[in-house]
């Protein structure tokens, strides 16, 4: 017969719990133990960086490559040119990527990584700076970098003290203050954040203008002062954004008319028939530029508790009706 497999030993959630907070506990103090013992070398490799007219090519091996890779992401998207390159392609070919106007950054918990230690000489030869992030710093990676990023820990989280845990940690942290330093250096914006990322949802905020989102041209609902109240509610469904503006023979904005207000004056008892749609309108009504944020559109809605907003040039004149519905297409809300 074949025997069971052997189960394994049960955990009870408060082991679990307790062994989730020890990790927490463990990595926390490895980075702040890695920031007292910040100096001179942050600094200079920050200035490194910033004095460069290449990339910064990141490498590492294992769980310090795919760390590596998220750093390399992490500066690209935040004004610091740079690209992973895996030290075992670079044996192979790879290595033609990496110019002299370049900073290698290259990360190894032990410094001894052999298919980052192989290329050393050629690093050397190419005359590329290389920063390392180790914790060996007496390490063969050490002693041929110009500046060293100092990432040991004095244990893993790991129960075992094998995987890498609280060493992973510290690198990604050391990756994280080397990109904030460097995007505050550049004087790097949101706005600039936006431009890498325009697929996401600050980027939608922040490169969005009401001019990509507004109704226009036929679209827009929109009636002169004398035109008739049945004129004007024919033109209001026809267009189907809850509203109409009223506008002079120039194409000034002189007022809107909404179905709030028509709501609100028929509560009140008013004969509308023979009114016109210069003596029903709210006048001075809640504007927007076209060249204005379209999340600037959103706040203005919100604020006011209205679903649409009128757009006008810088003379007054119409040109657009920016609604919620539009926003809420495009994204922006």
């Amino acid at each position: 017969m074949t025997a069971s497999p052997t189960l394994p030993p049960r955990i009870d959630s408060t082991q679990i719990l307790a062994l989730a907070q020890a990790t927490f506990a463990i990595e926390a103090q490895a980075i702040s133990a890695m920031a007292a013992r910040l100096d001179e070398h942050f600094v200079q490799v920050v200035q490194l960086v910033l004095g460069t007219r290449g990339r910064v090519v990141v490498m590492g091996m294992g769980k310090s490559g795919h760390v590596g890779r998220k750093i390399a992401a992490t500066l690209a998207s935040t004004g610091t040119p740079a690209f992973f390159v895996h030290p075992g392609e670079a044996s192979h070919g790879d290595l033609g990527m990496v110019t002299a106007q370049d900073v290698v950054l290259a990360i190894s918990n032990s410094g001894e990584s052999g298919e980052i230690t192989v290329l050393l000489p050629v690093l050397k030869r190419l005359g590329v700076p290389l920063v390392a992030m180790t914790g060996g710093t007496e390490s063969s990676l050490a002693r041929h970098a110009g500046w060293v990023l100092d990432t040991r820990v004095d244990k893993e989280a790991c129960p075992l003290n094998l995987a890498p845990t609280a060493s992973t940690t510290a690198q990604l942290a050391m990756g994280d203050a080397l990109a904030v330093a460097l995007l505050e250096a550049r004087g790097f914006r949101a706005e600039d954040f936006a431009r890498s990322h325009p697929g996401g949802a600050l980027g939608r905020r922040l490169l969005t203008h009401v001019a990509d989102v507004m109704r226009s041209g036929d679209e827009l609902p929109r009636v002169r002062p004398d035109t008739s109240f049945s004129d004007l509610m024919r033109e209001m469904s026809a267009k189907g954004l809850g509203a109409a503006a009223v506008v002079d023979g120039e194409g000034v904005l002189l007022g809107v008319f909404t179905d709030g207000d028509l709501r609100r004056r028929i509560e009140a008892g008013a004969d509308l028939r023979h009114a016109t749609a210069g003596q029903v309108m709210h006048a001075q009504p809640r504007r927007i530029e076209a060249g204005a944020l379209a999340a600037d559109a959103a706040a203005l809605m919100e604020q006011h508790r209205i679903t649409s907003v009128l757009v006008t040039d810088a003379a007054g004149h119409l040109v657009g009706m920016v609604h919620i519905g539009d926003l809420m297409r495009a994204k922006v809300i």
